[in-house]
């Protein structure tokens, strides 16, 4: 049986103004081709389908249009969980009407827990795989709050919640693994030890969520996360795997390849797990530097052709806001017609008392994210205080804000 683990597509996401549904779109029709070639049985989605719990009306029509699109394939099941962008009623409204397709859907944590576990038949109805379908765990879902517990406490209950989660499950899958099916646990969290990009939002309070390998019960064949978009191994375990977001998210995502991840299962056995590329489709560049070297590296920008047009990053070091940067960056692009837009920031350089060290300040307060405008806010009131648990509450408040976005849509 061949099984495609894929995560974090991120649908309706946009670089400032610039939307990227047609990278999306290249991707999805290349999937539809790759789950073809590549005989696939089962589609593994983990979590983050869409960037935000109010998908738009694009990003719903390319969702839906690839489930039709797959169900004309070799492909027979497809499972797919809620990450922590999705709302849970969204991705759960249609889920009964898609469970005729055999398309899965576990938007978020059930009541009964059991209802993670998806028995994959194949055309006679016999049982060839199990997948506990683990969405992403909300706060809500793995502990009660505990008035004056202290951040190590909560750290604890965060991690024992999220780990006794994935523990319940296994009495209930014993009997399939005595009958040498294979199961497959899926997960949207942070695994301790990996690696971040930019683009990433932190999971439960500033990463206290995070999980080492061991926590996972031996008893799952191979556990397909979701959440980072560097595709990983966790802690060097062949079978604890990130596949990756399959499209660049940031600037930050630039240094490593897009993959999905087959997973080959013979005889009731994980026997290979093989990387496919995924074709870039829009190349992005990152510059960095003074005004004189940003131009230069701008005039040696290669002729590279992708199936659209790159996007660069610019970030100019100055000493004085410059008014007119932009226009004669831009006027640089005339005869660069494989380059069609620059995302330009300026940042100033004060120097100060030692002269080895620079102090780097965004020029406008839109460049800030809110947590740094609070820190920022935090060391001008506290300059010598500790005010390291204002910041846990902070992040805190941050994290229900968002889970009220993607899991309160049913009360509007």
């Amino acid at each position: 049986m061949k099984v495609l683990h894929t995560a974090d597509w991120h649908l309706g996401k946009r670089f400032d103004q610039m939307e990227l549904s047609k990278e999306h779109q290249y991707f999805l029709d290349w999937l539809i081709e790759t789950i073809n070639n590549r005989h696939i049985d089962l589609l593994l989605i983990a979590g983050d389908i869409f960037d935000s719990g109010n998908p738009s009306n694009t990003a719903l029509k390319q969702y839906y249009d690839f489930l039709w699109k797959v169900k004309t394939t070799c492909c027979k099941s497809v499972v797919i969980i809620g990450g922590n962008h999705d709302s849970v009623s969204t991705l759960n409204a249609p889920k009964d009407l898609l469970k005729h397709l055999q398309v899965y859907v576990v938007g978020g944590a059930p009541d009964d827990f059991k209802e993670e576990i998806i028995p994959i038949k194949n055309q006679v109805g016999a049982t060839e795989i199990i997948v506990c379908a683990i969405p992403f765990l909300r706060d809500k879902d793995i502990r009660l709050s505990v008035s004056g517990e202290t951040s190590a406490e909560r750290e604890t209950r965060i991690k024992e919640g999220i780990a006794s989660h994935y523990r319940q499950l296994v009495s209930h899958i014993l009997n399939f693994k005595q009958q040498n099916i294979p199961v497959i646990a899926t997960g949207h969290l942070y695994a301790a030890g990996a690696i971040t990009t930019d683009s990433e939002k932190d999971i439960h309070v500033g990463n206290l969520g995070q999980i080492g390998s061991e926590e996972f019960p031996d008893e799952y064949d191979y556990i397909a996360l979701g959440h980072l978009h560097r595709p990983q191994l966790v802690n060097k375990k062949e079978h604890i795997r990130y596949s990756g977001s399959p499209v660049a998210l940031s600037f930050s995502e630039t240094d490593h390849a897009k993959i999905v991840l087959l997973l080959d299962f013979n005889d009731g056995i994980l026997s290979a797990v093989e990387e496919i590329e995924v074709p870039c489709t829009r190349k992005l560049y990152r510059i960095k530097g003074d005004e004189a070297a940003v131009k230069k590296a701008i005039a040696a920008l290669p002729d590279d052709s992708y199936e659209l047009p790159a996007w660069v990053d610019i970030e100019v070091e100055t000493d004085n806001y410059l008014p007119v940067i932009e226009e004669q960056l831009n006027q640089l692009l005339i005869d660069k017609h494989n380059i069609e837009y620059l995302f330009i920031r300026q940042k100033r350089i004060n120097k100060i008392k030692n002269l080895n060290e620079q102090m780097v300040e965004a020029l406008s307060l839109n460049q800030l994210n809110p947590k740094t405008v609070f820190q920022k806010r935090c060391e001008s009131m506290f300059p010598s205080g500790d005010f390291t648990e204002l910041m846990l509450t902070f992040d805190e408040a941050i994290e229900k804000m968002g889970q009220q976005d993607t899991a309160g849509e049913t009360a509007l």
